[in-house]
């Protein structure tokens, strides 16, 4: 779902996505907050450095794979985790293009399995070679794809699925 609101007459970007995930909530937890492994948890990101740690807070430097021009894209994140709540508030400390970048996972447990859930608050520059309501349908297309992507992966680790299903629109 993704919508853009008016605040202060400034377009904000929101998406909020969700996904089921055949894994107890500890293991899907586990996987998706292993920072150094989301090169191989998602698609698009090439690196992961964390620069600074101070108990559930991590910094890092995420830095994506080339775009069609040849342009990695990198910016410095902020991350701060309560596994008590299953919930972790995120920021974009370096924002690029936006003027400001919020995102809130937060994790249920549901039957069998753990409902995953990406909130994302944003708003570009004007400058920005895209704008809000642009950003808005990219960034809620690609969370589809990212959490499918996530959702066969810590599947197949927990023993729930053989091998990780084609994601549409990607190449093998």
């Amino acid at each position: 779902m993704s919508s853009t609101v008016e605040q202060n007459s400034r377009t904000a970007g929101h998406t909020d996505n969700s996904i089921f995930i055949d894994a107890d909530i500890d293991h899907v937890w586990r996987m998706t907050n292993d920072l150094p492994t989301w090169p191989d948890l998602f698609t698009e990101y090439s690196e992961v450095e964390v620069l600074a740690q101070s108990g559930p807070m991590f910094r890092f430097r995420l830095k994506m794979h080339p775009d069609e021009s040849g342009r990695v894209w990198s910016w410095v994140s902020e991350r701060t985790l309560d596994e008590a709540a299953h919930e972790v508030v995120a920021r974009r400390l370096e924002p690029g293009p936006f003027e400001f970048m919020n995102i809130r996972w937060t994790y249920v447990a549901e039957g069998t399995g753990t409902r995953m859930r990406w909130v994302q608050d944003f708003r570009m520059r004007p400058e920005a070679p895209v704008d809000t309501e642009g950003m808005t349908q990219r960034i809620d297309a690609n969370s589809k794809v990212q959490m499918a992507v996530i959702r066969d992966k810590v599947e197949a680790a927990a023993g729930r699925r053989s091998e990780p299903e084609p994601v549409p629109g990607s190449m093998p």
